[in-house]
Protein backbone atom coordinates (compact mmCIF):
# COMPACT_ATOMS: atom_id res chain seq x y z
CA UNK A 1 0.00 0.00 0.00
CA UNK A 2 1.79 3.61 -1.29
CA UNK A 3 1.57 6.19 1.01
CA UNK A 4 0.94 4.20 4.16
CA UNK A 5 1.23 5.70 6.91
CA UNK A 6 2.10 8.29 5.09
CA UNK A 7 3.61 10.15 2.43
CA UNK A 8 6.62 7.93 0.78
CA UNK A 9 6.22 4.57 2.65
CA UNK A 10 5.23 1.62 0.71
CA UNK A 11 3.14 -0.53 3.20
CA UNK A 12 3.35 -4.12 2.99
CA UNK A 13 0.18 -5.53 3.81
CA UNK A 14 -0.49 -8.96 5.74
CA UNK A 15 -4.23 -9.08 6.42
CA UNK A 16 -5.02 -10.69 3.46
CA UNK A 17 -2.62 -13.73 4.67
CA UNK A 18 -3.85 -13.28 7.95
CA UNK A 19 -7.89 -14.30 6.77
CA UNK A 20 -6.51 -17.58 4.62
CA UNK A 21 -6.15 -20.24 7.22
CA UNK A 22 -3.93 -22.38 4.91
CA UNK A 23 -1.56 -19.56 4.16
CA UNK A 24 -2.00 -18.20 8.05
CA UNK A 25 -1.14 -21.46 9.16
CA UNK A 26 1.83 -22.06 6.45
CA UNK A 27 3.35 -18.80 7.82
CA UNK A 28 3.38 -20.41 11.58
CA UNK A 29 4.28 -23.44 11.11
CA UNK A 30 7.50 -21.95 8.82
CA UNK A 31 8.44 -19.11 12.11
CA UNK A 32 8.38 -21.46 14.43
CA UNK A 33 10.37 -24.45 12.55
CA UNK A 34 13.99 -23.31 12.56
CA UNK A 35 13.90 -22.77 16.47
CA UNK A 36 11.75 -25.92 17.14
CA UNK A 37 14.87 -27.76 18.80
CA UNK A 38 15.85 -24.83 20.71
CA UNK A 39 14.25 -25.08 24.20
CA UNK A 40 13.10 -21.55 23.55
CA UNK A 41 11.64 -20.76 26.95
CA UNK A 42 9.88 -16.96 26.01
CA UNK A 43 8.41 -16.14 22.65
CA UNK A 44 8.32 -12.08 22.50
CA UNK A 45 5.85 -10.72 20.10
CA UNK A 46 6.11 -6.51 19.02
CA UNK A 47 3.60 -4.83 19.01
CA UNK A 48 1.12 -5.02 17.23
CA UNK A 49 1.83 -7.77 14.21
CA UNK A 50 3.89 -9.27 16.09
CA UNK A 51 1.37 -10.34 19.07
CA UNK A 52 -0.68 -11.99 16.00
CA UNK A 53 2.06 -14.29 14.54
CA UNK A 54 4.07 -14.27 18.33
CA UNK A 55 1.42 -15.85 20.54
CA UNK A 56 1.29 -18.57 17.83
CA UNK A 57 4.33 -19.72 17.29
CA UNK A 58 5.09 -19.46 21.42
CA UNK A 59 2.31 -22.08 21.64
CA UNK A 60 3.63 -24.27 18.81
CA UNK A 61 7.24 -23.66 20.55
CA UNK A 62 5.71 -24.75 23.97
CA UNK A 63 6.84 -21.61 25.25
CA UNK A 64 5.39 -18.78 27.15
CA UNK A 65 4.17 -15.49 25.09
CA UNK A 66 5.35 -11.58 26.19
CA UNK A 67 4.63 -8.52 24.68
CA UNK A 68 6.76 -5.83 24.28
CA UNK A 69 3.95 -2.65 23.49
CA UNK A 70 4.14 0.77 22.45
CA UNK A 71 4.68 3.07 25.95
CA UNK A 72 1.64 3.75 28.61
CA UNK A 73 0.15 0.29 27.01
CA UNK A 74 0.73 -2.05 30.51
CA UNK A 75 -0.22 -2.00 33.54
CA UNK A 76 2.66 -2.94 35.90
CA UNK A 77 6.31 -1.30 35.74
CA UNK A 78 8.05 -1.64 33.00
CA UNK A 79 11.64 -0.61 31.03
CA UNK A 80 11.57 1.27 27.52
CA UNK A 81 14.39 1.47 25.09
CA UNK A 82 13.68 4.16 22.00
CA UNK A 83 14.62 3.56 18.67
CA UNK A 84 14.30 5.33 14.89
CA UNK A 85 11.75 4.20 12.48
CA UNK A 86 12.37 4.90 8.69
CA UNK A 87 9.26 7.17 9.37
CA UNK A 88 10.07 8.37 12.38
CA UNK A 89 10.70 7.67 16.43
CA UNK A 90 9.39 5.17 18.48
CA UNK A 91 10.01 3.64 22.22
CA UNK A 92 8.82 0.29 23.01
CA UNK A 93 8.03 -1.04 26.87
CA UNK A 94 7.84 -4.49 28.58
CA UNK A 95 7.40 -5.52 32.02
CA UNK A 96 10.01 -4.97 33.92
CA UNK A 97 9.63 -8.67 35.71
CA UNK A 98 8.32 -10.21 32.25
CA UNK A 99 12.01 -12.49 31.56
CA UNK A 100 13.67 -14.01 34.26
CA UNK A 101 17.94 -14.12 33.77
CA UNK A 102 18.99 -16.90 31.54
CA UNK A 103 15.42 -17.57 30.07
CA UNK A 104 15.60 -18.02 26.26
CA UNK A 105 14.14 -16.05 24.74
CA UNK A 106 13.33 -15.93 20.53
CA UNK A 107 11.46 -12.68 18.93
CA UNK A 108 9.33 -12.52 16.21
CA UNK A 109 7.47 -9.68 14.58
CA UNK A 110 5.84 -9.66 10.79
CA UNK A 111 8.35 -7.01 9.10
CA UNK A 112 12.30 -6.45 9.42
CA UNK A 113 12.92 -2.93 7.42
CA UNK A 114 15.49 -0.04 8.98
CA UNK A 115 15.72 -2.91 12.71
CA UNK A 116 15.33 0.32 15.39
CA UNK A 117 12.53 -2.05 16.62
CA UNK A 118 14.08 -5.29 16.33
CA UNK A 119 17.20 -3.39 18.07
CA UNK A 120 14.79 -2.50 21.11
CA UNK A 121 13.30 -5.29 21.23
CA UNK A 122 16.65 -7.04 21.94
CA UNK A 123 17.87 -4.62 24.05
CA UNK A 124 15.15 -4.51 26.29
CA UNK A 125 15.25 -8.80 26.61
CA UNK A 126 19.12 -8.22 27.27
CA UNK A 127 18.37 -5.77 30.05
CA UNK A 128 16.31 -8.19 31.93
CA UNK A 129 19.22 -10.45 31.68
CA UNK A 130 17.33 -12.95 28.56
CA UNK A 131 19.08 -15.08 26.12
CA UNK A 132 18.36 -14.13 22.67
CA UNK A 133 18.16 -17.21 20.73
CA UNK A 134 16.94 -15.80 17.44
CA UNK A 135 14.97 -12.94 16.05
CA UNK A 136 12.21 -14.04 13.37
CA UNK A 137 10.29 -12.12 10.77
CA UNK A 138 7.49 -13.11 8.53
CA UNK A 139 9.12 -10.33 5.82
CA UNK A 140 12.65 -8.63 5.64
CA UNK A 141 12.78 -5.65 3.07
CA UNK A 142 16.64 -6.22 2.13
CA UNK A 143 16.97 -2.96 0.63
CA UNK A 144 16.78 -1.15 3.89
CA UNK A 145 19.55 -2.92 5.66
CA UNK A 146 17.89 -3.77 8.86
CA UNK A 147 20.10 -6.73 9.97
CA UNK A 148 22.92 -3.87 10.00
CA UNK A 149 21.41 -3.55 13.28
CA UNK A 150 21.42 -6.94 14.36
CA UNK A 151 24.60 -8.27 13.80
CA UNK A 152 25.16 -10.41 16.55
CA UNK A 153 21.85 -11.93 16.60
CA UNK A 154 20.65 -15.41 15.01
CA UNK A 155 18.46 -13.86 12.06
CA UNK A 156 15.41 -15.42 10.15
CA UNK A 157 13.35 -14.32 7.62
CA UNK A 158 10.55 -16.30 5.61
CA UNK A 159 9.71 -13.83 2.73
CA UNK A 160 12.45 -11.35 1.62
CA UNK A 161 12.02 -8.67 -0.82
Amino acid sequence: MPDFPKPGILFYDITTLLRDPIGFRESLDSLATPFANESIDLVVGVESRGFIFGAAVADRLGAGFVPIRKPNKLPSTTIQMSYELEYGEGSLEIHDDAIDKGQKVLIVDDLLATGGTAQAAVQLIKKLGGIVQGVIFLIELEGLKGRSKLLDEKIVSILKY
